[in-house]
């Protein structure tokens, strides 16, 4: 069996108006996950109906104000997704919803195919959970606004991954495909930012992706700024922030079962968690709190 998924997605490759990036259950070939990306000039709008799906509206960049139906929230947003850790806004299954940004910015809309009909709903900053995780050159930090613990959804299970250049982070390689003992099953995007230069550079990161004997796929891309990879299964990672580039990645996961994110880290891999009790937390760690923070 082959991957069914093109596991690479690059900015504008799917776009769909006003949208300048969308994955659907439908154009990834799976059920449940999807993204869309949206850009706003100064003062525009955007309009769109959920269908099927629950969503939630992440700043990128910028602030906006939602509204969904005959409710109205205002998001703060933040600079960029390395300033601080923004609010959002969650949106439910068959709603007519508009974001308008009266200064501009870029917003991310994860998804999942939902049953259930949930309140439409303001998560503030000061709520999210972070959490640092890992040690040594495998450190890096998580913001779980959307995961199970934290905030409740139907099916949607999303957080944010900030990883300081030269560091590894999704490591050790895990996969969550097969649904039993201490495993979901759960399809996966990663959408990746990576951190400009002080002398305005663009650069890079990579992601790493293989399979299991009854279910290849491999994997080794190199991502950029608003780049996407689709994880359909098998065992993914690690996410390698090239030196001098912290890289920033929204994942967004949804399945079939209960809503929990159980993982099982590669048998030959796993091993590595071990170490990290003699090893310190990288210090350039937390990149970003609730409040904004200016780069240096």
């Amino acid at each position: 069996m082959t991957a069914r998924v093109n596991p690479l997605m690059r900015r504008g490759s799917t776009a769909d108006r006003p949208f300048d990036l969308v994955v659907s259950p439908e154009n990834a070939g799976w059920r449940y996950s999807g993204l869309r990306v949206l850009e706003l000039p100064i003062g525009a709008r955007a309009r769109f109906f959920t269908g099927d799906d629950e969503m939630l509206v992440l700043p990128l960049s910028g602030g906006c104000d939602v509204t969904c139906d005959d409710e109205r929230v205002t998001l703060t947003g933040r600079r960029s997704v390395f300033s601080r850790v923004t609010d959002f806004a969650y949106v439910p299954r068959e709603s007519a919803v508009t974001v308008r940004a009266p200064n501009g910015g870029r917003f991310a809309l994860s998804a999942a195919r939902a049953e259930r009909r949930l309140p439409f709903r303001y998560g503030a900053a000061q709520d999210v959970p972070v959490e640092l995780r890992g040690a040594g050159q495998a450190s890096r930090q998580v913001n779980n606004f959307c995961t199970p613990e934290s905030f409740e959804a139907d099916r949607l299970i999303a957080c944010e991954v900030l990883t300081p250049g030269g560091n590894w982070s999704s490591y050790p390689p895990h996969k969550h495909d097969e649904p039993g003992d201490g495993e979901s099953s759960l399809e996966e995007i990663y959408y990746f930012e990576v951190a400009p230069s002080p002398a305005g550079g663009a650069g890079c990161g990579y992601q790493r992706v293989y399979g299991h004997p009854d279910r290849p796929i491999d994997v080794c891309a190199e991502v950029r700024t608003g780049d996407v990879v689709l994880i359909p299964y098998g065992w993914h990672g690690p996410s390698m922030a090239a030196p001098g580039y912290d890289l920033y990645y929204l994942n967004v996961m949804a399945g079939p079962g209960a809503r929990e994110w159980l993982v099982r880290d590669d048998p030959a891999h796993g091993w590595v968690r071990t170490a990290w009790q003699s090893m310190e937390v990288d210090p350039r760690l937390p990149i970003s709190t609730c409040k904004e923070r200016t780069r240096s």
